[in-house]
C-alpha cells in the first residue's frame, strides 16, 4: 500500500452527473442485507413505490425486480431529474410506508452507454429471480415489471 486511504462512499459520487433522458441501472440494498422483501406485503409496497408520483416526476421506471434483500431498477431520468434525488425519494417513500429505516446507505448505479441495449439490461434485471433460484420461470415470481409488456 502507498499509505493513501480508500475513498469514502460519498467521495465516489463526486464528479458524477445526472444526464437527462439517459437510462441507468440502480441497485439498492437493505441494511445488513436483511431479507425484508420475503414478505409478500412488504415486497408489494416496494413495487408500488416505483410508480409513486413523487418518484415518477424524477424518472420513468423502465424495469425493476424486488429481490429478498435488494432491488434492481432500470430507469430513465426526466429532463430535470437527478439520480441521487430519485433514489433518495424512492428509499424514503418505502421506509415511510413500512415505518422503518430499511436501506443501506447509498446505492450502486451504472449509466447505460448509447450502445447498451436497454431491453437486454431489462431482461437481465427481471431474470434475477431465476438466477438466484427463487423461481423456475419468471411467471412464478410476482415482484417485477417492464414497460415493454
Amino acid at each position: 500500500m502507498d499509505g493513501t486511504k480508500e475513498p469514502h462512499g460519498k467521495n465516489l459520487r463526486k464528479g458524477r452527473v445526472s444526464l437527462p433522458n439517459h437510462a441507468c441501472m440502480v441497485t439498492i440494498v437493505t441494511a445488513s442485507r436483511q431479507p425484508i422483501f420475503t414478505s409478500f406485503t412488504t415486497a408489494r409496497v416496494t413495487v408500488r413505490c416505483f410508480h409513486d408520483k413523487n418518484v415518477a416526476c424524477h424518472a420513468q421506471t423502465l424495469a425493476f425486480v424486488v429481490m429478498p434483500d435488494h432491488v434492481h431498477w432500470l430507469l430513465q431520468l426526466e429532463e430535470n431529474g437527478s439520480l441521487s434525488e430519485v433514489v433518495r425519494v424512492y428509499k424514503a417513500k418505502v421506509s415511510l410506508i413500512l415505518q422503518q429505516q430499511i436501506w443501506q446507505r447509498g446505492f450502486h448505479d451504472h449509466a447505460l452507454r448509447d450502445e447498451d441495449d436497454v431491453r437486454d439490461i431489462a431482461r437481465y434485471i427481471i431474470a434475477n429471480p431465476l438466477r438466484s433460484g427463487l423461481a423456475k420461470s419468471i411467471g412464478e415470481y410476482p415482484h417485477w415489471n417492464a414497460i415493454w409488456l
